[in-house]
């Protein structure tokens, strides 16, 4: 597992994530690392392809953060869609 980290590290900042440490234990690596939920979806199969199928995770909610200005506009105007409005062009 230990050749895996850079690759899971990679991916999680790929999402929006910072990681906050490694730990070694036995035998394997835990990367503690913070990660907006939303980027979180379908992450099962992305970290079983990136292990061969030997890694694992747990989450737990850490806190409520502003979501950065460009991302902010694609969801409002998603949820304005989603109402039945027409989103407004900037």
């Amino acid at each position: 597992m230990d050749e895996c980290v850079g690759d899971i590290i990679g991916d999680l900042n790929s999402r929006r994530g910072r990681v906050m440490g490694v730990e070694g234990r036995a035998r394997n690596q835990a990367v503690k690392a913070q990660v907006p939920l939303a980027e979180m979806l379908e992450y099962a199969p992305q970290l079983r392809s990136l292990t061969g199928d030997r890694g694992d995770y747990t989450m737990e909610f850490s806190h409520y953060e502003e979501v950065p200005p460009p991302l902010q506009e694609r969801v409002v105007a998603e949820a304005k869609k989603a109402a039945g409005e027409e989103a407004e062009e900037p």
